[in-house]
């Protein structure tokens, strides 16, 4: 914690590990927080204060809907816009569905 914002040292490796868009990420985390945020250098600057607990969870829940398959569990999936519309598509099983556009 800083003053009244919380630092995320490590948000561009996890999402580098998911192997996901930065800014896709960011988008999802600051929205389901509901609060600005900004980088600095490698960190994610949150201009409130935010448990651990609650970033971890919503970082659990965007790793389950944009980045885990829904038909394997495999993290093999890549996100693709068709026109309007996203989805996540699995390469390891070819399952593609449907996803919420950020």
């Amino acid at each position: 914690f800083e003053a009244n914002k919380t630092i995320i040292s490590n948000f561009k490796k996890i999402v580098k590990d998911l192997r996901r868009d930065l800014d896709h990420a960011l988008k999802y985390i600051l929205k389901e927080l509901a609060t600005p945020g900004k980088f600095d250098n490698d960190r994610l600057i949150l201009g409130t204060k935010v448990q651990a607990s609650k970033i971890n969870k919503k970082i659990r829940q965007y790793v389950g809907v944009y980045v885990l398959c829904p038909n394997c569990g495999k993290p093999d999936t890549q996100i693709n816009k068709k026109e309007t519309a996203t989805y996540i598509r699995c390469s390891a099983c070819g399952t593609e569905r449907q996803v919420k556009t950020l």
